[in-house]
């Protein structure tokens, strides 16, 4: 793997990484950034989750040397490169910090309140959000311009697109420096434009939602839905699937953002994904969604 640090042109010199989050999507930001070279701090409240990223990025990697994608070298390296702390303050010397958390328009605000007074002037903030304004979110900052989004796929390892998403103030320094970046993280970049949901979530979460109605209207089996959409339209996973996997929490928050934000009832999340989300029925991350996972084998649950 590469020990270059650096991204961009000028007086932009990426070398340090923070994120924060060590959820999934934190996780893997954190995996790739290390294996590119880069330190990183990886930023939670919850101790315990910190201490879980660190064991699911070394097993990760453990995989990929296994795999022989990276050598033994390479992980211990990288390893060594991220820290992690429960308080922002450990990005105070961070050249760019991703942000990671639910999808949560307000909390995201919160913490980027905290944040920025902490961050040095020169300091890129980029938000991992899957839906939210990036105008929206960089109007509450100390730093419009050097504020974008760079939404990473999930698993972030293994998903090799990276959108990258300008709010109206966003400066061309800030987006030439984190197309850098991207590049130097082994991904390929899209450019979307600042409407909800961007590209990718625009057009999959739709799916997934008239697949859920598909369900809640009678038309086909949760079994049944997969099977059709795996087999006759070659996807690698159904769509009940998928979304048990990004989390139902999320498939909802999406696409509330579509629908608050387009006025288009094309976009109005199915009831059926309201109820199970307010049942607590998240998907894998809770152990049950449109599958029950508490077996060897998940098994519908409709």
């Amino acid at each position: 793997m590469s020990d270059t640090k650096t991204a961009g042109t000028g007086a932009l010199d990426i070398k340090s990484i923070g994120v924060i989050g060590a959820g999934q999507m934190g996780s893997g930001i954190a995996h790739v950034s290390a294996l590119a070279g880069y330190d990183v701090r990886i930023s939670d409240q919850d101790e315990e989750r910190l201490g879980d990223a660190l064991k699911t990025i070394g097993a990760n990697m453990a995989r990929q040397v296994a795999r022989e994608k990276i050598t033994e070298a390479d992980k211990t390296a990288a390893l060594a490169r991220i820290s992690t702390s429960t308080s922002l303050e450990a990005f105070r010397d961070c050249d760019v910090v991703v942000e990671s958390v639910t999808e949560d328009e307000e909390l995201k605000k919160e913490i980027f309140r905290e944040l920025c007074p902490i961050l040095k002037p020169e300091a890129i903030v980029c938000s991992n959000t899957s839906s939210i304004s990036i105008t929206r979110l960089a109007s509450i900052t100390d730093r419009p311009g050097r504020f974008m989004g760079m939404h990473f796929m999930n698993p972030v390892p293994l998903m090799q697109l990276v959108e990258l998403i300008r709010g109206i103030a966003t400066e061309e320094e800030t987006f030439q420096a984190i197309k850098g970046l991207t590049l130097k993280l082994g991904k390929t970049p899209a450019m979307a434009e600042d409407f909800p949901a961007f590209i990718v979530n625009r057009i999959l979460l739709p799916m997934i939602n008239e697949a859920v109605y598909t369900l809640y209207e009678g038309v086909g089996s949760v079994e049944a839905i997969d099977t059709s959409m795996k087999l006759g339209a070659h996807h690698p996973m159904g769509p009940l699937e998928l979304a048990d996997f990004i989390g139902l929490d999320t498939c909802l928050a999406v696409m509330s953002v579509l629908y608050e934000g387009l006025a288009d009832s094309k976009y109005r999340p199915c009831p059926l994904l309201v109820k199970y989300v307010e049942a607590g029925w998240l998907g894998r991350k809770a152990g049950r969604g449109f599958y029950d996972y508490s077996g060897d084998k998940p098994v519908p649950t409709r």
